[in-house]
């Protein structure tokens, strides 16, 4: 039951844009978590991250922090380490798990160590990849430590070597591409959620997660109950393997007409979206959770324990 009464109620800074490339994404996410905090009884106070942020923190005193930052510095470990030493108990990931979802290849290498399945990568410098094919066509080319597909690039047979732009990062990732349908699960706590069948005319970039119609969601997605099981299982394995806590989400490609073999797992967002209708929430929702409820029991988790 969402709801206390105000004299009891906890302060919570939501932490919020910052200094990413997907800085608006995170302000979006910031103000709908905040809105739903108050609704669940919260004293809040919505804190734009900025150099200043240990200072802001020691001012406001909150009883927990709901990190809603994504991205490099929000999302890879920094922030986290701050508030660790700031004994301030905060959302999701930890600082070891954060770090090791947003650098890719690690998280590749903590998902082989599971069993998962992935496709073949290599990280290569930018100059190199811009020259050269570095794989065989089609492969996709994309930031070793950035999410919501920030400079991802698919690289078609027959195409020559992509150029890719001076802001991208000096060393890329370059892996397989993995064709089919991208299905994604998400993870609250101990438990994968459902699984969504996300559906775009193209790729899902970032165009196709934030902009109106770019994309629908089909939930619970139209699967084989043996490719549903596994997702779900590989998420919630996903999740473990890399030590997350809280929610994470899990993306995957499958390849259809391969069954069960064509299932890919992509990587792990340990703080996804999180607007009413982003894909976690909309997952909680099918499983009876509402978004305020969602958001109190994502701050009940805080914790800069582990």
């Amino acid at each position: 039951m969402v709801g206390r009464s105000a004299t009891a109620a906890s302060r919570v800074a939501v932490l919020m844009g910052g200094p990413s490339a997907e800085r608006e994404v995170s302000l979006s996410t910031g103000h709908e978590c905040a809105k739903a905090l108050r609704v669940a009884g919260y004293d809040v106070v919505e804190l734009d991250a900025g150099p200043d942020l240990a200072a802001r923190l020691s001012d406001i005193k909150p009883d927990s922090v709901f990190n809603a930052l994504h991205g490099r510095w929000g999302e890879d470990g920094c922030v986290q380490g701050l508030l660790e030493w700031l004994r301030i108990p905060y959302t999701h990931s930890g600082v070891l798990a954060s770090a090791l979802a947003m650098d890719k290849a690690k998280a590749k290498a903590a998902y082989a160590a599971a069993g998962l399945p992935t496709v073949t990568s290599v990280l290569a410098n930018r100059d190199e990849v811009s020259q050269r094919h570095v794989m065989a066509p089609p492969y996709v080319v994309k930031p070793n430590n950035e999410g919501s597909s920030v400079g991802v690039y698919i690289v078609r047979e027959g195409s020559n070597a992509p150029r890719l732009a001076d802001t991208m990062p000096e060393t890329v990732m370059v892996e397989t591409y993995a064709p089919g349908r991208e299905l994604t699960v998400a993870v609250m706590g101990d438990r994968a959620l459902a699984v969504t069948d996300i559906i775009t005319d193209g790729w899902y970039d970032f165009d196709a997660k934030y902009k109106p119609g770019g994309s629908r969601h089909e939930i619970p997605a139209n699967l084989p109950p043996d490719v549903t099981a596994a997702c779900l299982d590989y998420a919630l394995r996903a999740h473990n393997a890399l030590g997350c806590r809280g929610l994470s989400r899990t993306d995957f490609r499958w390849d259809e007409p391969r069954g069960l073999k064509g299932l890919i797992l992509l990587e792990t967002n340990t703080q996804p979206g999180m607007t009413p209708t982003s894909l976690a929430p909309e997952q909680a929702a099918h499983c009876g959770i509402s978004f305020p409820e969602l958001c109190d029991w994502i701050v009940k988790d805080a914790s800069c324990n582990r």
